[in-house]
């Protein structure tokens, strides 16, 4: 498997999202996807408290260890390759995570529209 073009959503090189842990489809710290990626791991937010008790709620547990997986579990402040629709659907819900916009996948817009992602964005140097 290839990653698709490593670009972010505003057609720039796809930085990294986050290293420890280490994140992404292909746990290179990048938001990178492919056709295998079925939930478009494409949205590089920013965990909060809020946001993975949503997510547990819902149905995928982001906070416990699973050492089995080689997964120590996510706390608030890690950065993460959410599923675009999962950011979606917390946004909707008004618990949706800070996103890097220049560490998100221009893939991600196929499912989440850009006002979106930017009402979400960190203060930083993503825009």
């Amino acid at each position: 498997m290839e990653p698709d073009d490593s670009l972010n959503v505003f057609g720039g090189t796809l930085v990294l999202c986050g290293s420890d842990p280490v994140t992404g489809f292909f746990r290179d710290g990048h938001c990178n996807t492919c056709a295998a990626d079925q939930g478009s791991h494409t949205v590089c937010a920013v965990m909060t408290d809020e946001f993975l008790a949503f997510s547990k709620y819902v149905g995928n547990d982001l906070s416990t260890p699973r050492p089995e997986f080689g997964f120590a579990g996510l706390k608030a402040g890690d950065s993460w390759c959410l599923c675009a629709s999962r950011f979606l659907q917390a946004a909707e819900e008004g618990c949706g995570p800070k996103v890097h916009l220049a560490a998100t996948h221009q893939r991600a817009l196929d499912v989440v529209p850009l006002d979106v992602l930017e009402a979400h964005a960190t203060p930083s140097k993503d825009t």
